[in-house]
């Protein structure tokens, strides 16, 4: 009688973990490929060591007027000019709330249209929409995107 109940506590104690297991695998997260408003770029977002980044991994119109993949023309940066679109760091050091468990802030964005860098969060609302606060000093001053997951 004493092995039925071990037995049956140890299934019991294994389907609870199972079912952890498949909740956490299950929760939504920005990690993937995502579109930016008016679909003019995709950005992947991953893992970087414990926090997120992202990366432009196409656009939409990727060559300049000469023909020519298009540069970071804009980065204050002299030396960093040379830089192709594609393939650039856009997003780094999002850190998941521990407010919120739909956001990740303490992250920074970068926006090779003006060559600035911008505090940021990153606000899930659903598994496949994505809010992007850019702002200055506090949330309250800057710009929101909705981005949408690329399937």
């Amino acid at each position: 009688m004493r092995f039925r109940r071990v037995i049956l506590v140890t299934a019991m104690l294994v389907a609870v973990a199972s079912i952890g297991l498949n909740r956490a695998q299950a929760e939504p997260n920005p990690i993937g490929i995502w579109s930016t408003e008016e679909d003019k770029s995709h950005v992947e977002i991953k893992d970087c060591g414990g926090k997120l980044c992202g990366t432009i991994v196409w656009l939409k119109e990727p060559l300049n007027d000469d023909g020519a993949e298009k540069l970071d023309k804009n980065n204050p940066n002299e030396a960093e000019r040379k830089r192709k679109i594609i393939g650039l760091p856009l997003l780094s050091g999002f850190v998941k709330s521990a407010e919120a468990s739909d956001l990740w802030d303490n992250g920074r964005i970068y926006n090779p249209e003006d060559g600035e860098t911008y505090r940021c969060n990153l606000t899930l609302k659903d598994a496949d929409t994505l809010r992007v606060r850019g702002y200055v000093g506090v949330p309250f001053l800057g710009k929101t995107q909705i981005w949408k997951r690329v399937k």
